[in-house]
């Protein structure tokens, strides 16, 4: 197997907006019974909690669902969203209830294995959304509350990607001004991206 090295817990300590474009050219790797997956990330959205009308933690709501944002950064946070688990890195101090979504990557390592659980040979379709990713890795409800920095579920390092671009989040109309904030960030003109900016 390729050995993938986690990032150092000490990785995750920095302001969410700064996470979300580092995360970038890392590799998210699972562990599971059926093998090793592995996606180097591509896009990402970062979501500021208390002040952000999108995120699930807009002022400070803590809920069944939402308590592990107020752990320390690094944690996993997964959530069902019409019956696609998604999967986000919890991010800034503890009590303060930020994330980044994962929203793309782009397999690197143990393909075969998520075309069986995507059941489809498609590669360029296979990991290029934040539902798909997580089907493709393995990534289900029961790696909420892990820790990034260890497996099964864990960030490894990458490689800098040349170019970042900026722009808005997705899938967030309903949300007053937040909707317009640039906060999600990608691999310039990468093909796993799941959307072209408009």
């Amino acid at each position: 197997m390729t050995h993938f090295e986690p990032v150092s817990r000490d990785f995750f300590n920095q302001p969410t907006l700064e996470l979300a474009r580092a995360l970038l050219g890392t590799v998210l790797v699972k562990e599971t019974e059926a093998g090793v997956a592995a996606g180097r990330i591509v896009e990402t959205e970062a979501y500021l909690g208390a002040i952000d009308r999108a995120a699930h933690s807009f002022q400070n709501r803590r809920t069944k669902r939402t308590e592990i944002m107020f752990a320390e950064a690094g944690h996993v946070y997964t959530y069902v969203m019409h019956t696609h688990c998604l999967v986000n890195v919890v991010s800034n101090a503890k009590d303060i209830p930020e994330a980044v979504l994962i929203r793309a990557v782009e397999p690197v390592f143990g393909i075969e294995l998520m075309y069986q659980r995507r059941g489809i040979d498609d590669t360029k379709n296979l990991t290029n959304g934040p539902g798909k990713l997580t089907k493709a890795l393995g990534i289900t409800m029961e790696d909420y509350g892990g820790k990034f920095w260890e497996p099964p579920l864990s960030i490894s390092l990458g490689r800098t990607p040349k170019e970042i671009s900026q722009g808005k989040r997705i899938g967030i109309e309903n949300t007053g001004e937040a909707k317009d904030y640039p906060w999600r960030f990608w691999v310039t003109d990468h093909p796993f991206v799941s959307r072209k900016n408009k």
